[in-house]
């Protein structure tokens, strides 16, 4: 009868009618009265979420204590009650970790039971001529492994409870400890592998690092011949969650091998980490072309819903982890249209889900009504306090303000979350760079590189050592190009050029190297030119500005680009990666605000006449190019207009006309009316026209000074009175200048 009964509960949860499973399953627990029983009872009522009647049936008859499995369940009620407490005095605050040392005994064991090539010795030779007394004690040692095997995997489940218990109490390195060892009792704990991944516990170089130490040897299958292959199969899996930083060629060959051997091309999650990939490499258009076909994948297969819109049923039932990213390539490419309709779709459908107030805040700060973004980012963040996008763009929408103090405290709790990202570090060093804190913006620049490059974990040591490597091999460092920028900037700042320069020119070189689409560094290049400039190696300035002109009126017209290099995604690939994160190349200051919507228009006009101002004034510092800089110049007043730069243009084109009708003048006066006029020349031009000429010999201008004191006189004037002009004017559109 208790057989019958057993089917009979059984059948009923396969079928979802948990209703008919418990009361079937009370009366097996009556009539058996044996432990596992009660645990199968108290496993329904937890998947049925209650989890006090699970408690109440787990406390009888001293259940938890007696059994790991009871205990761990007991836990995990507490932790779905919120009663993280209780559930650390059940689970305890050690970790067993010598147990690691048993897991790998036990593949030992497992290896010695098999003949090398995953084959079974004992099944079909160690028997043959055994008596049948070895064969009994053979299948006790299997039995014994089996029993250890679980209770390990059971220890290795406690560990993993016991760092959720220490991450909501924001104990986050107690949390990574308690995860990786789970881990490392159980490798088959994906659970823990995937809390450290998701939520950034670990820099990138050091899951790396820690996916090494990993013994996937310790897998084991019914079939022995399939355990190798099992190994190697969890391995790539692992693979493809790590930190899009961490060594994309890597990730990119794990999933091109699940795909072409294991048939997994289409698999949404395979497909979201290619996503995550191309959207690092600011391949924006491509990522969302991915993450659209993986949202509408699922409208074929749920044809027969015939009163369902299609586009609605598209929007729902995918991975949390799809949205982020989906929502930060719409807004990268400007589809604001898009954005509201799967807003709309999510706010009706999914009114509890974080990723719903996320899409609101996202379609809100494309539309650059920052206050409301404001509200729905903190309200994603409540709902789901360990979201890394949702922190990650509440503080983008002070910046976008120019609110530093609120910014900054923003950024410091999203690096407090999620201590293994680099961007939360990068926002920080931005921020103290607007507010020209230069030692702190350097110092978190600084500790963001370390993380990305994988030289530390962001130390005062590491510090240190990535300071000596800058100074020393600034051509050959390593990681994320924007946090090079970003270092950059700030040696620019402090007139160390020469390094700056190589950094920029390094930044691009790593983003060529990592396949990025070159059109959105615009802005690297353009402060590469600026460096040239303060340098006077003009022919390679306006090289660099040529180029730009070049990639922004022959690149792809669909690409977009938001100003200053900085990650400054909405999806983190924190997360996404922080998931999370794009560029956005804008400073943090007001034109931050200015989203992927407005960069297919009045951010990339913006850019471009800024190229174009740029390029004048080299021109109007070089030999005889003043007329090219006058056409250069009236091309970027006639983009720019009256706003966003276009004043500062007009001032320069006013002064590059004056010297331009000047050496026009000159050419057509003989030599006695060059020296009837060179008195009064002398009077009639000041410092501020003198340092418009450049270093050009101007003859009325330079005759009476010197050519010694002219020459510096001028590069004096331009690098002050200059570059403080286009600083002004020119802090939004991605020079560098803040």
């Amino acid at each position: 009868m208790d057989k019958y009964l057993r089917s009979w509960r059984q059948d009923a949860l396969n079928k979802g009618q948990h209703d008919a499973a418990i009361y079937i399953g009370d009366k097996v627990l009556a009539l058996s009265n044996a432990d596992g029983d009660a645990f199968w009872l108290a496993q329904v009522h937890f998947s049925n979420n209650n989890y006090t009647r699970a408690l109440a049936l787990l406390s009888r008859k001293d259940l938890i204590h007696r059994s790991l499995s009871c205990r761990y369940l007991a836990s995990h009620c507490y932790i779905k009650q919120g009663r993280y407490e209780q559930a650390l005095g059940l689970l305890g605050e050690e970790n067993p970790i010598h147990l690691i040392s048993d897991a790998k005994h036990n593949a030992r064991r497992k290896l010695a039971h098999t003949n090398g090539n995953g084959l079974a010795v004992g099944r079909h030779v160690t028997h043959r001529g055994k008596s049948a007394r070895d064969r009994i004690e053979y299948s006790e040692e299997r039995e014994r492994d089996r029993e250890q095997e679980k209770e390990l995997k059971f220890q290795a489940g406690m560990c993993y409870l016991r760092g959720l218990c220490w991450s909501r109490r924001n104990a986050f390195e107690k949390a990574q400890e308690c995860f990786m060892t789970a881990v490392r009792i159980d490798v088959q704990c994906f659970e823990a592998f995937d809390q450290l991944m998701k939520n950034s516990l670990l820099p990138p170089a050091e899951e790396i690092r820690f996916l090494n130490e990993l013994d996937f040897d310790t897998i084991r299958t019914d079939d022995p011949t399939q355990s190798q292959e099992a190994a190697h199969l969890t391995r790539l899996l692992y693979t493809t969650r790590l930190s899009k930083y961490a060594s994309p060629k890597t990730m990119t060959e794990a999933t091109e091998d699940l795909a072409s051997h294991y048939n997994l091309a289409a698999n949404p999650d395979l497909l979201l980490t290619r996503a995550e990939i191309l959207y690092t490499q600011c391949r924006f258009h491509e990522a969302l072309a991915i993450t659209t076909r993986i949202l509408n994948s699922s409208t074929s297969e749920s044809s027969s819903l015939e009163n369902t819109d299609p586009d609605t049923l598209a929007s729902l039932g995918h991975s949390p982890a799809l949205y982020p990213l989906h929502l930060a390539a719409l807004y990268e490419t400007g589809s604001i249209n898009t954005l509201f309709h799967l807003s709309h779709t999510l706010s009706i459908n999914a009114p509890h889900e974080s990723y719903t107030y996320l899409a609101i805040a996202t379609y809100y700060l494309s539309t650059h009504r920052i206050p409301l973004a404001r509200r729905f980012f903190s309200k994603a963040s409540l709902l789901d306090p360990h979201s890394a996008p949702a922190w990650i763009g509440f503080a983008h929408t002070f910046a976008a303000e120019g609110e530093h103090d609120q910014a900054i405290a923003a950024y410091s709790t999203a690096a407090r979350l999620f201590q293994g990202s680099h961007l939360p570090g990068l926002f920080l060093g931005m921020q103290h760079l607007a507010l020209n804190n230069m030692s702190l913006a350097w110092e978190y620049c600084v500790g963001a590189f370390a993380m990305s490059s994988g030289a530390g974990s962001g130390s005062k040591d590491d510090g240190d050592k990535v300071t000596e490597l800058v100074f020393r091999s600034p051509d050959k460092v390593s990681g994320d190009p924007l946090v090079i920028n970003e270092l950059a900037v700030i040696l620019y700042h402090q007139s160390n050029l020469n390094i700056a320069a190589k950094l920029f020119k390094r930044a691009l070189q790593l983003a060529a190297e990592l396949g990025c689409d070159m059109y959105a560094w615009v802005a690297v290049r353009a402060n590469l030119g600026h460096s040239y400039r303060r340098m006077s190696m003009l022919d390679e300035a306006l090289a660099q500005f040529d180029e730009c002109l070049r990639q922004l009126t022959g690149g792809s017209a669909s690409a977009q680009i938001n100003g200053a290099v900085a990650s400054r995604m909405v999806g983190m690939n924190l997360g996404m990666d922080l998931t999370g994160s794009s560029v956005n190349l804008n400073g943090p200051g007001p034109s931050a605000s200015a989203s992927a919507g407005a960069a297919g228009g009045y951010e990339q006009r913006s850019l471009l006449g800024s190229i174009h101002t740029s390029r004048g004034l080299v021109l109007l510092s070089m030999m005889s190019r003043t007329r090219e800089a006058v056409e250069s110049l009236h091309e970027a007043v006639r983009i720019l207009g009256d706003a966003g730069g276009g004043g500062v243009a007009g001032t320069l084109l006013s002064k590059a006309m004056e010297v331009w009708s000047l050496e026009e003048g000159e050419l057509g006066d003989d030599d006695d009316e060059d020296d009837d006029d060179e008195a009064p020349a002398k009077e009639n031009y000041t410092d501020n026209q003198i340092l418009l000429s450049g270093p050009r010999k101007m003859g009325k201008l330079k005759n009476g000074i010197g050519d010694e004191g002219f020459d510096a006189l001028v590069g004096r004037r331009l690098d002050e009175d200059a570059d403080e002009m286009l600083e002004g004017a020119l802090g939004g559109y991605g020079y560098g200048y803040r």
